[in-house]
């Protein structure tokens, strides 16, 4: 599984932070992650601080937040995913496909409004 960040993805000078090139296993591994660390214990989860996961250009910090305001960075090196707890949960049944099946298709994984979007893409490449 890899992670990265995709500047100015379209003409609206939209972003991407992408987990992707990924298999099965390796679904279920951060699903589980977000449950367990997130949901159940309340504790924030530091991507590159997971063994299965390579960092290529950012770093992404996963942690509850009082509103679901997606993913912000001052830097563009280093991410941080504020949702609240309903937001993680919805995000874990988004993940729920990739955990059933193998599969090839993307999907975002929140809905709001906010310029920088996480792109959840087990066929991705390195070439956006």
């Amino acid at each position: 599984m890899e992670l990265d960040f995709i500047d100015n993805v379209n003409e609206y000078g939209e972003n991407v932070v992408r987990l992707y090139n990924f298999d099965q296993a390796e679904a279920i591994k951060f699903r589980n992650l977000i449950v367990d660390q997130i949901i159940i214990k309340n504790q924030r989860l530091n991507l590159s601080e997971i063994d299965f996961i390579y960092t290529r250009n950012c770093n992404l910090i996963l942690g509850l937040f009082n509103t679901d305001e997606g993913i912000i960075s001052t830097d563009n090196e280093t991410f941080y995913c504020a949702l609240t707890i309903e937001g993680y949960t919805t995000m874990v049944k988004l993940l729920e496909p990739y955990c059933e099946k193998e599969t090839r298709g993307y999907k975002y994984l929140y809905d709001i409004d906010n310029p920088t979007d996480f792109l959840f893409s087990p066929a991705g490449s390195s070439n956006f």
